[in-house]
């Protein structure tokens, strides 16, 4: 069996937690049984020797933000009633409101710079230096243009673009009192945010400001800074990370609703198989166009293969899957376990939520490991320079390099442990109005009614310290039988589609309202609308429905949760929601504990300033009935039945 150091044949022996309390899949236990046979180390492991973790880290009390320190204090009284404090004398509220800033600020960045880089795609189109991409809903676009005080009328696609191009760009800038898509946000919400002083002005702004203000001997007040951090999440929300979705659409295609399959029996013996993995669908489009290459194809017949499966891991998987039919192998926590079936000939991952880990699994096996991206390069793997000029090119040679390893596959370390399921994607808020009939309004009628008593966003990731999707699943199955509808985004979508959510007989799961709904409809009760950076279509859609009925987000009956979440950007994707108006449930809490006042503000305080807050539950039941709770309160202040 192949070796690589520290990992093949190399996991401790320690002791070992039960397979069955590491995730609630099938699919998932048995590649974790292979990999413990085959020796080969997963998160899961390297979990359990990272426990216990430094509990200032936990706490949020730690400080690394000068050469003064490292300083890590404690949030408690001293004896004599003396607060501890750094050595510049930061106290614990100023600490942990400094960390939980970059914190947001580095997920803020994640999502925006993802949007920069689709600006800098549909930049090369115009330029005419792109060959392979091109504007494949131009309808999009002239909306869009049209939105943002772009003329159209006579003029050429081409002339649009380049227009939109220069407007997207301005709102990574320092110039502007507000970033375009403001412009899509209720009256009231946006002179909430005037008279809070938080209205987002640009996406690097933002940041470079929040960066600058946890400088030592900045900002040294945890309300400021925290207010500071809602204007830096809410620059991604209703800029960076829509811009990121809008875009995508117009280059790629609109999403509408089609079936697809997910988890890992996607992965074929008889196949070549490819994977993508990260997040820009940039990269992955292109693959996807050169793997479907009838010359390709027949390369790989000719290799001895019956033809070549590309398949998505993670939010790169999810555009694909919205807008292609592209299937799902898995998620985040399945990634490692994807090249564990042994069937894998190459993963390309562009970036974002990608372990390094997968690198040196890979060289457990004959799998390829190719990282495209220069701000995400890997140690290990082999790199190939992705750009908009010569991505066609590069991925011909990915999918050739694919084909030429398949030779090298041992079938007997090849395993596939499942059948695939039957899933239904493309949930774009176009797809939904026009399902409808061209209009939100039986949707409001739906929950004037009753039938649907609201939605819930659940969103993001997957967390080694939660039992794999269990906290997803089991949030989302409570919530539809409360008749409340729920939107799915990342790495939930996977997790939603194998547990029967995604598909129309799901809603057999769901209360009686949303059965009779989905049923008229031949809709899911859980409705996939994208990637994580698709979160932005969550927003929109809350915005049209607040606008429709001339109220704000913060008075429509819908929550969000993110109930496995790991990240910075699934950090800043709820500081924006709950900025927004929107009740944030997390199944974790973030490093901010060490502070009463941070951990107040962020639970109770919120409410008060932006209209919403957080709520941090692990139990799935419980965080269903608070969401509950919230949707009955804002139902009857809209004067309907709870």
């Amino acid at each position: 069996m192949p070796r690589n150091l520290n990992v093949c044949g190399a996991v401790m022996e320690s002791k070992k937690r039960d397979i069955n309390d590491m995730s609630l899949w099938d699919d998932a236990k048995r590649m974790l049984a292979k990999a413990r046979a085959e020796g080969v180390e997963t998160a899961w492991d390297r979990l359990d020797q990272q426990t216990p973790h430094c509990r200032f880290c936990e706490l949020g009390t730690t400080c690394r933000n000068c050469v003064m320190g490292p300083c890590r204090i404690s949030a408690k009284a001293e004896p004599g009633g003396k607060l501890s404090r750094g050595v510049c004398g930061a106290d614990a509220d100023v600490i942990v409101a400094r960390n939980f800033g970059r914190f947001i600020a580095g997920g803020s960045a994640g999502h925006s710079d993802h949007g920069r880089d689709v600006i800098e795609a549909l930049e090369a189109v115009v330029e005419g230096r792109a060959p392979g991409y091109q504007i494949r809903d131009e309808a999009k676009l002239r909306r869009i243009a049209a939105e943002l005080g772009v003329a159209t009328d006579g003029r050429d696609a081409i002339d649009v673009a380049a227009d939109v191009v220069d407007v997207c760009y301005s709102d990574f800038g320092s110039r502007r009192k507000a970033v375009n898509f403001v412009s899509r946000v209720p009256a009231r919400r946006r002179a909430l945010w005037e008279k809070l002083g938080i209205t987002p002005r640009g996406v690097d702004r933002e940041i470079a400001e929040m960066m600058h203000r946890t400088h030592m001997g900045c900002d040294n007040d945890a309300p400021n800074t925290l207010l500071h951090a809602a204007r830096c999440a809410l620059a991604d929300g209703w800029a960076g990370s829509m811009i990121a979705t809008e875009l995508c659409d117009v280059l790629f295609g609109t999403p509408k609703p089609k079936m697809a399959t997910a988890n890992l029996g996607v992965i074929k013996k008889d196949t070549v198989n490819i994977l993508v993995h990260g997040h820009n669908p940039v990269v992955s489009e292109m693959i996807l166009d050169a793997a479907r290459d009838p010359e390709m194809v027949e390369l790989a017949k000719r290799n001895g293969a019956t033809g070549i499966t590309v398949a998505g891991l993670c939010c790169t998987g999810n555009e694909l899957l919205m807008r292609q039919g592209i299937p799902m192998a898995g998620n985040h926590l399945m990634t490692e376990l994807a090249i564990v079936t042994g069937a894998v000939e190459v993963v390309v991952v562009d970036y974002q939520c990608i372990m390094p880990s997968l690198v040196q699994i890979a060289g457990c096996y004959h799998t390829r490991f190719i990282d495209t991206a220069s701000k995400a390069r890997f140690t290990g793997a082999i790199h190939f320079d992705f750009h908009p000029e010569n991505a066609r090119q590069e991925a011909r040679k990915i999918v050739r390099m694919a084909v030429e390893a398949f030779v090298e596959r041992d079938p007997k370390r090849v395993e596939i442990p499942v059948e695939p399921v039957n899933i239904m994607t493309g949930f774009s808020n176009e797809a939904i109005i026009e399902a409808l009939g061209g209009s939100l309004d039986p949707l409001l009628d739906a929950v004037k009614a009753g039938t649907i008593r609201g939605f819930v966003g659940v969103v993001g990731c997957n967390n080694p310290k939660i039992k794999h999707d269990s906290a997803n699943v089991g949030l989302m199955k409570a919530l539809i039988k409360k008749d409340i509808m729920v939107l799915a985004t990342g790495c939930v979508t996977t997790a939603a589609g194998k547990a029967g959510l995604l598909v129309p007989e799901g809603a057999s799961m769901a209360g009686p309202g949303l059965q009779s709904l989905c049923g008229a409809l031949g809709i899911p009760p859980v409705l996939h609308l994208g990637s994580c950076v698709d979160n932005a279509r969550i927003m929109q859609l809350c915005a049209l429905i607040a606008n429709a009925l001339g109220v704000d987000i913060s008075d429509l009956p819908v929550g969000a949760s993110s109930p496995e979440w790991y990240s910075e950007k699934a950090a800043a994707i709820g500081m924006y929601a709950v900025a927004s108006g929107i009740y944030t449930h997390l199944g974790l809490p973030p490093n901010i504990l060490g502070s009463e006042k941070v951990t107040d503000i962020a639970l109770n305080g919120l409410e008060e300033i932006v209209g919403a807050s957080f709520v941090v539950n692990d139990d799935p039941e419980k965080a269903a009935d608070l969401l509950d709770t919230r949707i009955r309160q804002k139902r009857q202040g809209l004067g309907l039945q709870p």
